[in-house]
């Protein structure tokens, strides 16, 4: 008896491994898979802006990469004493105008040269509902909390995303060629623009971006239909009943590693990844270890075996680095 559908995955044709170097960008699901690939110390670059939901921020950012742009006091405000800025999300938020300015220097050059050392770049996109802020024209990343009234709501016909994501394949492109670019779309429902648009969005972002994977040659992860066919039950979703849980994220990404690090696959499907991430998990299960005893010979060890490991992982993979 099958009691769930499940969708059908092939490998990636070019697999990353832990010599190569990622880039996340997008909503709060490119931060989920981010944050597990910075726990299993791939050479990720996730969201230097912070989390960006929808396809004309993602677009902003790489714009502005590309053209090393001169960021101004136009691109920031200040609200109850903290100095803020549309285009990013309220992480990088700073007490002073300067300060403000540099991060938005700082991690546009961050991106720009995550994106020209990239071998596979991730795009997720979380709505296709914006914000366009009334003065500046800006389609914000954030509102930060400033009144609604400041801004129009609105909903991206398909066409202008595709033609939003099709700019930003140009963009990736023209930085570095030979990077391999996938779409993919959030999971995590937006209901408090409602329900009814909520489908509509991801409708909308679906439709785009499987346009986009024919014209420009790149590829789509699944994650939504992962959500939504094979894990559909609210025992999946956090207590908001909005977010996946962590047992839906550990699934979806043990999914993302078949496909994309040929990870959890056959052993003849598997890639050298598979052993270094072994070898990687059992040295952070080893590091949060704490002994009833931490002075006794035992575990003194037992600290001396897991230095060992961690010198001999550190010789093939410099990068890799242990707290």
């Amino acid at each position: 008896m099958n009691l769930q559908t499940n969708i059908p995955l092939q490998p990636a044709s070019n697999p990353f491994g832990y010599e190569n170097k990622l880039v996340l960008l997008g909503s709060c699901f490119a931060e989920n898979i981010g944050e597990k690939l910075t726990y299993s110390k791939f050479q990720s670059v996730v969201n230097p802006y912070g989390i960006l939901f929808h396809p004309l921020a993602i677009e902003r950012v790489l714009q502005d990469a590309c053209r090393d742009e001169n960021y101004g006091e136009e691109t920031i405000f200040e609200l109850e004493g903290v100095w803020k800025s549309f285009i990013a999300h309220s992480r990088l938020n700073s007490h002073t105008k300067g300060a403000m300015i540099d991060t938005l220097i700082e991690v546009q050059s961050q991106l720009k040269k995550a994106l020209k050392e990239a071998s596979h770049i991730f795009i997720t996109l979380g709505t296709a509902w914006v914000y366009q802020h009334k003065e500046t024209g800006i389609a914000v990343a954030n509102c930060h909390k400033v009144p609604q009234k400041q801004f129009i709501k609105g909903l991206l016909p398909i066409e202008e995303i595709t033609a939003s994501l099709t700019r930003q394949c140009t963009i990736i492109r023209h930085l570095n060629p030979k990077a391999q670019i996938t779409f993919t779309v959030s999971p995590v429902r937006h209901l408090k623009d409602g329900f009814v648009e909520n489908t509509r969005s991801k409708a909308h972002l679906i439709s785009a971006v499987h346009e986009v994977c024919i014209t420009q040659k790149t590829y789509y992860f699944p994650a939504y239909e992962l959500m939504m066919d094979e894990l559909r039950d609210y025992r999946f979703y956090a207590s908001d009943m909005l977010h996946p849980s962590q047992q839906a994220i550990d699934y979806i990404w043990e999914k993302f590693l078949e496909v994309y690090a040929g990870v959890y696959t056959e052993p003849s499907r598997s890639t050298k990844a598979k052993t270094t991430l072994k070898e990687v998990q059992a040295i952070q299960q080893g590091l949060t270890h704490r002994p009833f005893h931490p002075e006794s010979k035992q575990h003194r060890e037992f600290l001396g075996k897991l230095e060992k490991r961690i010198v001999a992982l550190q010789k093939e993979y410099p990068h890799i680095t242990f707290d």
